[in-house]
């Protein structure tokens, strides 16, 4: 049995191809683990916000000294923390967008991406604090990034892989459904997607 963390960032309703790769991903894990416990958030329904002053401030305040509005405002921030540390598989959907992730994707790293909780800074650098889990993402686009010219255009997979191994989150698995606007090959996309992905 595993605790999944499925992670939904599309603005687009279940026609989003990120969001049946992600749901086939999901799928998968629970029939290898059954019983497994699935916890989903969707960034989108409500709109996952942005950070503000007031949470920034907070964040780089000692909890014994933050004051009452300070502490409701890292609520938010503190509960997806703890979904992230209670999960041993965390599915993340990531579409591109303009050759980069969401903006509500992006707001969710930025609410757990903190200094003290997920990674801290000792005599050896930085060092991430969620280890010994599982992540895939599940990326769509309608291009093709994995290869040839347009890899450099491709700022999500680099930029994820990146900022979570960054919090200890280092064995990523990337599941790809692309070329969805190419004739030719948007026909097979998202199948050849799902076909692809391997649970571990």
């Amino acid at each position: 049995m595993k605790q999944i963390l499925h992670i939904s960032s599309s603005p687009r309703s279940e026609a989003s191809v990120s969001k049946q790769l992600g749901n086939a991903v999901v799928e998968k894990i629970t029939a290898k683990y059954p019983g497994s416990i699935l916890k989903k958030r969707d960034l989108t329904n409500p709109l996952f916000p942005h950070l503000e002053e007031a949470q920034i401030h907070a964040f780089f305040t000692p909890a014994e000294h933050r004051t009452p509005e300070q502490l409701k405002s890292v609520v938010l921030s503190d509960t997806v923390i703890t979904e992230l540390k209670e999960a041993d598989i965390i599915v993340i959907e990531a579409p591109l967008y303009n050759f980069g992730i969401t903006s509500t994707l992006k707001s969710w790293l930025d609410h757990i991406a903190r200094a003290g909780a997920t990674f801290r800074y000792s005599e050896n650098g930085p060092e991430g604090l969620i280890k010994n889990k599982k992540v895939y993402l599940a990326f769509s686009s309608g291009g093709v990034y994995s290869e040839g010219e347009r890899q450099a255009y491709d700022f999500v997979i680099p930029y994820l892989t990146q900022t979570l191994g960054f919090m200890g989150m280092t064995d990523i698995s990337v599941v790809r459904a692309e070329g969805l606007a190419v004739p030719g090959i948007q026909e097979t996309a998202l199948q050849k997607g799902i076909e692809s992905i391997s649970v571990e």
